[in-house]
């Protein structure tokens, strides 16, 4: 009776252990990119893109789903199966852009981390791209002490994102009647909705984390037979449910608040996170404006630490090289640096950090979709048909809301 009941507990606790990896991937889901991209989009288009946030998030459940599968059913991750799958040429062709997103995900990061620390504490905003690069190494380093540890820090931050918005809808209120119009019906307006919709796909469906949910995943806990592989794949759809149903929340809270607030009121300048944080102030109070900042500057922290993380996934993975993390962060906040330290308009940088990114998802995306579909690959866990045509739709959607924009913006 005592060895079933341990039995039992050891069971319990590997499950349990399967909790987690997807939080990680969530931060990037509700990074100061979203930030920018809600706060413009609700901003200037009231309700009307809520319906593309609602898209943008059940595309995320799908993605990282695939992405946990693959880590779970291979034991590989996704730059590593893409380096022995599609040969060297495509392999350091797909990290060359994955470096580049990387550095389009820093630019957001570090970017909104650094407003958040000005609006709080009034510190210049190159010196606080400087703080925010510190403060993601002390959180990184939270994992040589092993990954619970990292995962729970992560998941603390978010957890401030989400109350700082639940504090704002509840506090400002919405038009729940044109909230619902917005989520259910389809529309654009105008060439300017159709960036604003591709930068918040681009911010909420996150290449970097595609390869990293992979990365976390595969070498988590060694299933002892198929059943139990099974078993442990069930856990890990529950946890991406769970996470991305969160990070989904936050993202929908943040464009309503955003249009709740700002849409028509005649003030100028709110559809930027400064303008914004302005107007929560002059329009709610300074609870609001504070609960405001400290959630980006919450988001800010965690997201850049992941980040990190996942660029030495992808360039492990794809060309088996690796350089040290201090190496790698300098290298990829850069661009961020320069962009604070020469006094760009940061909230429009952050938009089209977000438009970069949404053109890399397809070069982590398509082959996800290609690999997991492969039973030589997945085995017992290969995509059925409907997950491939859902999966693949999706590929085709962001695909063609790109080249939609790029003759917008030439026609224009």
């Amino acid at each position: 009776m005592l060895e079933k009941g341990a039995a039992l507990r050891a069971g319990r606790r590997r499950r349990l252990a399967m909790f987690g990896p997807a939080f990680v991937a969530a931060i990037a889901y509700v990074d100061p990119g979203n930030f920018a991209t809600n706060v413009a989009g609700g901003a200037k288009y009231g309700y009307l893109l809520l319906w593309v946030v609602l898209l943008a998030n059940v595309m995320a459940m799908v993605v990282q789903t695939l992405s946990a599968k693959l880590g779970l059913a291979t034991g590989r991750n996704l730059p590593e199966l893409c380096r022995e799958r599609l040969g060297r040429s495509a392999s350091i062709g797909l990290w060359l852009q994955a470096e580049l997103v990387a550095m389009a995900t820093d630019l957001a990061e570090f970017v909104g981390a650094a407003i958040g620390l000005n609006l709080l504490f009034g510190v210049p905003l190159f010196a606080a791209g400087l703080m925010t690069g510190a403060v993601a190494f002390a959180i990184l380093g939270l994992q040589a002490r092993g990954y619970r540890r990292f995962e729970l820090a992560v998941g603390g931050l978010m957890a401030i994102v989400l109350l700082g918005f639940l504090y704002e809808t509840l506090k400002i209120g919405a038009d729940w009647g044109a909230a619902a119009h917005g989520l259910l019906v389809p529309r654009f307006d105008g060439g300017g909705s159709i960036l604003l919709a591709v930068g918040i796909i681009g911010a909420t469906v996150m290449p970097h984390v595609i390869y990293l949910h992979s990365a976390l995943t595969q070498d988590r806990i060694r299933a002892r037979d198929e059943a139990e592989r099974h078993e442990l794949f069930r856990f890990m759809r529950i946890d991406v449910l769970i996470a991305m149903a969160l990070a989904g929340v936050v993202n929908l809270l943040m464009l309503t608040v955003s249009a709740s607030l700002f849409h028509g009121s005649g003030l100028t300048g709110v559809d930027s996170i400064e303008g914004a944080y302005d107007g929560f102030k002059t329009l709610v109070g300074g609870g609001a404006a504070l609960a405001f900042a400290v959630a980006l500057l919450a988001s800010g922290f965690a997201s850049s630490s992941v980040g990190t993380y996942a660029g030495q996934v992808v360039m492990q993975g794809f060309i088996r090289r690796t350089i040290p993390l201090a190496l790698r962060r300098l290298v990829t906040m850069t661009p961020a640096l320069l962009v604070l330290a020469l006094g760009f308009d940061p909230t429009r940088t952050l938009v089209i950090s977000q438009v970069v990114l949404s053109f890399g998802i397809p070069f982590a995306l398509i082959p996800l979709v290609l690999l997991t579909s492969r039973r030589d690959v997945m085995g017992a866990f290969v995509n059925g048909r409907a997950t491939t045509a859902v999966a693949s739709v999706i590929a085709v959607a962001i695909v063609s809301l790109n080249a939609f924009l790029l003759v917008q913006t030439f026609a224009g």
